[in-house]
């Protein structure tokens, strides 16, 4: 028991001087990648490096591979289905206005999904239908809910005001900016199902096994607190230090606009929400970047500043091994103070 807690609270310091750091510098690393980086630099040391599950170390790198890729993919497949079916057409207003609330129906369906497949179950809410299964239940009633928020929206845009020839440029962005609120909150969201679980895990470890005594279970409960900590930590840390990063995905790597970002931001959050309903600790971070190179290439190579993606992936190479030496130095130090 005393080597978990000494373990999983070095862990929680090596991930979070990491990110602090990298934070400051501007750097989007990954929060997924700095704790797990983390927890097997403790294993390795304070246990033995068969300690660690080598095999699940390698499927969680894979999904750092896959997810930006897969991201990367959808988001140009998105954008270049805008580009085909808005912007690249003289009426392209009235075309917005007609296809954005489809693109709004996918938000709302996919959100829906993963709150009926996955979250509800948690709080003890079980809707069923009688269609069949259960997942076939939650199609139909996140197909309801998709056309709600389509139609929701599709009143936020009879209020947008035109100035001007109304298929102009930013007419049409201003079309996709109300779009981009849906999106957002559909990112929030998929974030929060991911990264928070990653911040908010070793930490529900360690209450577990002091409450307990000393004994370690399999699984650990959940306290209220526990989560209102990590949700907390991310409303501060996004008032602090999240602009640094937010200029590092937002501007520097490519130019975005509201419609390159509405398809970024919904291909990053279906890509994490999906990973998220099948319990893999992919990277947030490397989904939302992943996207945003998809979208830069939709517009060719020379849209992308190469520089500032070199410094990127440089960050997440180091960021693996900087969380595991990190976490090696905390363990011994606490073992050394409280031990």
């Amino acid at each position: 028991p005393e080597l978990l807690v000494f373990g999983m609270l070095s862990a929680l310091l090596a991930a979070a001087t990491w990110l602090f750091i990298a934070s400051i510098r501007g750097w989007p690393v990954s929060t997924t990648h700095s704790i797990v980086g983390a927890i097997v630099g403790f294993a390795a040391v304070g246990i033995s490096v068969d300690a660690v599950a080598w095999g699940k170390v390698g499927t969680i790198a894979a999904s750092w591979i896959v997810s930006p890729l897969l991201a990367g993919s959808m988001s140009f497949a998105l954008f270049i289905s805008v580009k085909n079916l808005i912007l690249d057409h003289d009426d392209s207003f009235e075309r917005a206005r007609m296809y954005v609330p489809i693109y709004m129906w996918m938000v709302g369906f996919m959100i829906s999904m993963v709150t009926l497949v996955k979250g509800l179950k948690h709080i003890g809410i079980d809707l069923e239908l009688g269609l069949g299964s259960k997942f076939i239940d939650a199609m139909a009633i996140s197909a309801v809910i998709g056309l709600v928020v389509a139609l929701i929206g599709a009143l936020f845009l009879r209020r947008i005001k035109v100035s001007g020839d109304m298929n102009t440029g930013d007419n049409v962005e201003k079309v996709f900016g109300i779009l981009m609120i849906f999106t957002a909150c559909g990112m929030a969201f998929a974030h929060g199902s991911n990264d928070v679980a990653n911040a908010v895990g070793p930490l529900a470890a360690v209450v577990s096994t002091v409450q307990s005594g000393g004994v370690i279970g399999a699984k650990s409960a959940m306290p209220w607190w526990v989560l209102g900590i990590g949700a907390a930590g991310i409303v501060v840390g996004l008032a602090t230090y999240g602009w640094r990063v937010i200029q590092t995905i937002g501007r520097k790597i490519t130019e975005l606009t509201p419609s390159r970002g509405f398809a970024a931001e919904l291909a990053a959050a279906s890509t994490v929400v999906l990973a998220s309903a099948t319990g893999l600790p992919i990277s947030t971070t490397h989904t939302l970047v992943g996207a945003v190179l998809g979208v830069g290439l939709a517009r060719g190579v020379e849209a992308l500043h190469l520089p500032t993606i070199g410094a990127i992936i440089t960050s997440w190479v180091v960021t693996l091994p900087a969380g595991a030496g990190l976490a090696a130095v905390f363990f011994y130090a606490l073992s050394a103070a409280f031990g």
